[in-house]
């Protein structure tokens, strides 16, 4: 019997416009009146999920920053964090550049974001702070961002992954970007999700989960039943069993509608 629903948002749930459907938003809101769990879990740092709360109606928990953050959309608040320490990044930036030497880096943290002159960041980001990295890593992080112009997400993850290994945890959310993300060794979509589930009484078994991007591999593996969206990136295909509709044709939502329908 599922008591937990967890999903990625960009790409799976929130379509690539940020607009998230009614049907999916309906179906989203169904989870948590039937007493089920419901727990988003994204890249996204807190900052930007007030869309998700508005469209669901302040429905469940996020999981932000790949789980070094936990943010709850009915008090819009920041609950629980899984930091990366700045003595880990900073060792991570040396390693980082021993592959990719002309990479841009910035930090999502507590404090808000900021980069370094080299990192071309892709979003408004306002006011941030850009300094040289090294003063960026003053405190805890939910996550340092690497950015590459000459090379790709995978490219990028190939070349990093294993010089991180043991030190940090590397992935990234978009294939067509050259963004990788980096958090706390250990610390995952899946560890934090994990935990929660933990806390509530729930087995893996009783979950279900949807994604389409590497940072949603190792979730979708821990839950009993782990749904990959079409469209969703070779690693995560070759992960798991389960297939849904895209996002364009709200895959997650036929799921959740036949799952409730039998509950």
């Amino acid at each position: 019997m599922i008591r937990l629903v967890a999903t990625d948002l960009d790409g799976t749930v929130v379509r690539p416009d940020g607009s998230m459907s009614e049907r999916t938003a309906a179906a989203l809101r169904a989870v948590e009146d039937a007493g089920l769990r419901l727990v988003f879990v994204t890249g996204r740092p807190p900052r930007w999920v007030g869309p998700v709360a508005e469209a669901t109606g302040h429905r469940g928990l996020v999981i932000c920053a790949n789980g070094a953050s936990v943010f709850d959309l009915h008090t819009e608040r920041v609950v629980e964090q899984f930091p990366l320490p700045a003595a880990t990044a900073r060792r991570v930036v040396e390693r980082v550049r021993q592959v990719l030497p002309a990479a841009g880096f910035a930090v999502e943290a507590v404090g808000g974001f900021a980069h370094d002159p080299q990192y071309r960041p892709r979003y408004d980001v306002g006011d941030a702070r850009v300094a040289p990295i090294e003063d960026l890593l003053r405190g805890p992080l939910w996550k340092l961002l690497v950015r590459d112009e000459s090379s790709t997400g995978d490219q990028m993850l190939e070349l990093v992954r294993p010089l991180l290994a043991g030190l940090a945890d590397v992935t990234h959310s978009n294939v067509n970007d050259c963004l990788l993300e980096v958090s706390g060794h250990g610390v995952s979509k899946a560890s934090t999700l994990a935990t929660l589930a933990g806390r509530w009484g729930i087995e893996p078994a009783a979950v279900v989960a949807f994604g389409d991007m590497p940072n949603d591999v190792a979730m979708l593996q821990w839950a009993g039943v782990g749904y990959a969206v079409a469209g969703a990136h070779p690693e995560v295909l070759a992960a798991v069993e389960h297939r849904t509709a895209a996002v364009s044709q709200d895959g997650v939502a036929q799921v959740l509608e036949q799952l409730l329908a039998g509950s």
